[in-house]
């Protein structure tokens, strides 16, 4: 039970923190997110320790939504990397004390080939602070490690202020999914936005009902094109969809009178149909809103396909 307290006090602590950040934006915030926006180049990142993972995550954050950026460790620019970065390039330095070592060997490099610095530290008196052009203050009052020394709430904060300038970034390009898609073809996002009707339809061997056909046989055609459902059809046009839900009910409805019943006595009439060039994420919107499983695919008021939910949720 212990333990849970403390796990509390902790997210406590980290929650406080990142709260704390919000007074701390000012200008220089705003000129960082317009550098950036202007730069031709890449935001290169970096730091030592903990600083440099939660550093190479922020890159990893920046290039996925629209900002070009690698993440560089500091110790292999000391010896030789630095070669990497270009004179269109703006570097990122992240450090909660604000006086590694490691990094201020770095800002003297860069100064020589008037590379513009940002610094994302604990303290605006710093020297990285003070040798940068530009600062971000992510100061925290105290670690939630329960000794006040290991990083914890200062990784935390330096972290969500890297979120929190991709998502200004992202603001300022006018950053859409369909954009986040093109970063993450391989993920269910990207299938989402990427991936058309005309990709996952059924085309073949379409449940094709006349409206005039006994239900009962109607049943034996919608079972056998295994979607559920039968388009009714007359002369090529589309006149309405069957599901074999609509017959079971008629069969509760009618009774003894089933025996009589017709297509077009239940078939639903103008049923919703989508281009075969919609996006994936369109057809999860439609079967949402209509709350249907089952699409017509028609392109010239002709049917070529059907797309049923089940299939794209694979």
């Amino acid at each position: 039970m212990e333990s849970k307290i403390f796990a509390e006090r902790c997210l406590r602590d980290e929650a406080q923190a990142l709260l704390d950040l919000i007074p701390q934006l000012d200008s220089s915030f705003e000129q960082v997110v317009e550098l950036i926006h202007r730069c031709n180049g890449h935001v290169v990142v970096t730091g030592v320790g903990k600083s440099g993972h939660v550093g190479a995550k922020i890159a990893a954050t920046l290039a996925s939504t629209g900002t070009p950026a690698i993440y560089l460790n500091t110790l292999d620019a000391l010896h030789g990397d630095l070669g990497m970065i270009m004179p269109e390039d703006i570097v990122l330095m992240i450090s909660n004390s604000g006086n590694t070592d490691e990094l201020l060997h770095v800002i003297a490099s860069l100064e020589e080939r008037h590379i513009p610095i940002v610094a994302m530290t604990g303290s605006k008196d710093s020297l990285i602070a003070q040798h940068s052009d530009y600062h971000i203050s992510v100061k925290v009052e105290k670690e939630a490690c329960p000794l006040n020394l290991a990083p914890t709430s200062s990784t935390t904060a330096a972290m969500a202020m890297g979120d929190a300038l991709a998502c200004a970034l992202m603001e300022v390009r006018k950053f859409k999914a369909k954009d986040f898609a093109q970063f993450h073809p391989g993920g269910s996002l990207g299938r989402k936005l990427l991936v058309k009707v005309k990709d996952v339809m059924y085309t073949d061997n379409f449940p094709i009902v006349p409206p005039t056909m006994r239900l009962s046989d109607a049943l034996m055609t919608i079972s056998n094109g295994k979607l559920g459902l039968g388009v009714v059809m007359e002369n090529e046009n589309i006149l309405g969809i069957i599901t074999d839900g609509d017959i079971r009910r008629a069969v509760e409805g009618a009774q003894q009178n089933f025996i009589n019943l017709s297509v077009s006595d239940v078939m639903t009439r103008a049923p919703k149909t989508i281009s075969p060039e919609a996006k994936l994420n369109t057809i999860q919107q439609m079967f949402r809103k209509h709350k249907i499983h089952s699409l017509l695919v028609v392109e010239q008021g002709k049917l070529v396909g059907i797309v049923d939910y089940f299939a794209i949720m694979n």
